[in-house]
């Protein structure tokens, strides 16, 4: 498991290349849920969403023969965009490879960073293609399993922990966080423990995609089928050095339907005034079923992790759900 230390040292590697992105109580989102909200809003970080973190302190502890040969990313969006558009700031260049199912706007943007695209049609499939060109020399920017890029992603709750203390108006009690591979949850938890003491942190998965949830009921990581429609939440496994810190400081993992995710997309959309993705929508159902557990006391902090749907997307996933 990493520590504090390694989050803070993630922090000074990283500064200057990624945004401190804001992090602002709701007034909307506070009526909504009936208890004060605040977010972190890493959605407005660089290639929209929390990876940027982890690519960037990866990319940057490379040495000069790694970065020379090239790196290689698997992801089902958010992890390639942020890989191909870090690694081309620093002047590396990216293989990035992802399922069938990634949005289209992932692959474009990837490409038009210059990297290069592989689509394989399943995740697994994706998973087994890094495998083969890792061994053929590039080195493997793998978006949880890797204490760097847990560490790098911990620098969220750093600096969630950090601005709630400055702003003064009282401390979180739980904060939800949204759970694919656990790399951003692993970060953050250790972070916010060691700068909170005392927080609940909450993992949020969708149905389809419980790699951590049915890690925690198993023991360990194990192999999960895979059906969400969140494919940036639609890791195939958790790591062992994702899954010991979220046993170890996680309060649950809560599992919640597609539909009520893209619901909360637009709710956050017409409460909290921002656009996000699924990935992040998912906290607000989540959310109530905090507040329902830990009662009218609770003062709520949600990791807004990223905004890279398109509109197109999310109204399409909302047509198909019934939704308004």
């Amino acid at each position: 498991m990493i520590g504090v230390e390694d989050v803070e040292a993630a922090a000074r590697l990283i500064a200057g290349h990624v945004v401190r992105t804001p992090t602002v109580a709701s007034p909307g989102l506070s009526a909504l849920l009936g208890v004060p909200v605040t977010t972190k809003l890493e959605l407005l970080q660089r290639t929209g969403s929390f990876k940027a973190r982890g690519a960037t302190a990866k990319l940057l502890t490379l040495g000069e023969a790694d970065r020379a040969a090239g790196v290689v990313a698997v992801s089902g969006g958010n992890h390639a965009i942020a890989v191909a558009v870090m690694a081309e700031s620093l002047g590396v260049k990216a293989t990035v490879v992802m399922p069938k199912s990634a949005p289209a706007h992932a692959v474009e943007i990837a490409e038009s960073a210059g990297a290069k695209v592989h689509l394989t049609d399943t995740m697994d499939g994706a998973f087994a293609l890094v495998s083969r060109l890792q061994a053929d020399g590039l080195s493997l920017v793998h978006p949880f399993d890797d204490p760097v890029v847990v560490a790098g992603q911990g620098t969220v709750g750093l600096e969630f922990a950090e601005d709630v203390a400055a702003a003064g108006g009282g401390a979180l009690t739980d904060v939800l966080v949204s759970v694919g591979g656990g790399g951003l949850i692993a970060g953050v938890a250790t972070a916010l423990h060691a700068r909170l003491p005392g927080v609940r942190v909450w993992g949020v998965e969708t149905e389809g995609a419980e790699a951590m949830s049915q890690a925690l009921a198993a023991g360990g990581p194990r192999q999960v089928a895979l059906s969400s429609i969140v494919t940036t939440l639609s890791a195939p496994t958790v790591a062992q050095i994702t899954y010991d810190p979220v046993s170890a400081l996680v309060t649950d993992v809560l599992v919640v339907p597609d539909a009520d995710a893209v619901q909360g997309t637009l709710d956050l959309a017409h409460y909290g005034k921002v656009w996000a993705e699924p990935a992040a929508g998912c906290l607000l159902p989540a959310a109530r079923q905090v507040r329902q557990r830990v009662g009218d006391g609770a003062r709520l902090g949600l990791v807004l992790c990223g905004g890279n749907a398109t509109t197109q997307d999310v109204f399409r996933w909302a047509e198909r759900f019934g939704l308004r």
